[in-house]
């Protein structure tokens, strides 16, 4: 697995303050630098409020560049309701066709986001079970009845067709999560693990989809990973360890096993091993001086990624 790995970039943080003529440039650097899509996560309410709401901002994106695709990972599909869900997909479709990739899961980490959206935080996994069957038949255009534990529908249905252009990668840490991606995805992302429980996870999810009858999928299955970019590992790890500690209020040391830092030759190091088990979506979130060395830094490791 070379050249079809795909190479994904977290927004960067200072694209939305830039003027446009500014957006368009740092866009086409990243395109430049061998990636293919930027990817941001979705919130609602996270921890203090913060958030963002991934379809607005993938909408956007998508305009700024011609040929960059864009990704939601990870949209909290059990705070929503699948119809406008599909709509939403749909939409994308039409202003940016073919150039789409949706990561979905059930969130978790901050569980009053999901209360105060009015929704049982146990109930999560069968909401997005639920959302997800829904969804792929909206895809295919047909008129959908269903009837669950959640959502009810007579006759809904969504045009124009998304079919299957619009990648589903499902994310999720729990072996629930695995067999939902078998069942429903075109792939899974993983996070916070080790390449050995990535292995194992790429497996189970193979040996749950023979057992529906999806073994035979074009799996575009993913990997996560925060990473710190310095010129020495100790400046790399502090500029990572502050940047995650800001936003997860843990101390990284709960992370630290999972979070490459050092150069970017040191970072593909650390990742190549994920390529080599059969990821195909490497997105990174990069934590470096400012937005221009990030992207310098993934121009690096993407090469080194790829011509492994």
């Amino acid at each position: 697995m070379t050249n079809e790995l795909k190479i994904g970039l977290a927004t960067p943080v200072g694209l939305w303050s830039m003027s446009i003529d500014a957006k368009h440039r740092m866009l086409e650097d990243a395109w430049a630098a061998g990636v293919n899509h930027i990817f941001m996560a979705d919130h609602v309410s996270f921890r203090d409020g913060s958030g963002t709401d991934g379809f607005v901002e993938i909408a956007a994106l998508s305009q700024l560049h011609a040929e960059m695709s864009v990704m939601i990972s990870i949209y909290l599909l059990p705070l929503r309701h699948p119809l406008p869900v599909a709509r939403q997909l749909a939409t994308m479709h039409k202003i940016a066709p073919g150039r789409m990739l949706f990561g979905v899961g059930i969130g978790g980490e901050d569980r009053h986001e999901i209360e105060i959206c009015g929704v049982d935080p146990r109930t999560r996994g069968r909401r997005t079970n639920e959302c997800l069957a829904i969804v792929r038949r909206l895809m295919l255009g047909e008129p959908v009845d269903f009837e669950g534990e959640f959502f009810n529908l007579s006759q809904a249905r969504i045009k124009p067709t998304v079919g299957n252009s619009v990648p589903i990668i499902v994310g999720g840490r729990s072996n629930a999560a695995l067999d939902r991606t078998a069942r429903f995805g075109d792939g899974w992302i993983g996070a916070w693990c080790s390449v050995r429980r990535y292995r194992e996870a790429l497996a189970l999810v193979q040996q749950a989809a023979s057992e529906t009858g999806r073994d035979k999928t074009d799996w575009l299955h993913g990997y996560q990973p925060w990473v710190g970019v310095a010129d020495s590992r100790e400046e790399a790890r502090k500029l990572v360890a502050k940047a995650m500690e800001s936003f997860y209020h843990i101390p990284f040391e709960k992370f630290e096993r999972y979070v490459p830092y050092g150069t970017p030759d040191d970072v593909a190091n650390d990742l190549a091993p994920f390529v080599d088990a059969g990821c195909s979506i490497m997105n990174l979130k990069v934590v470096a001086g400012n937005d221009s060395h990030s992207i310098a830094a993934t121009k690096i490791i993407a090469q080194s990624l790829r011509n492994r």
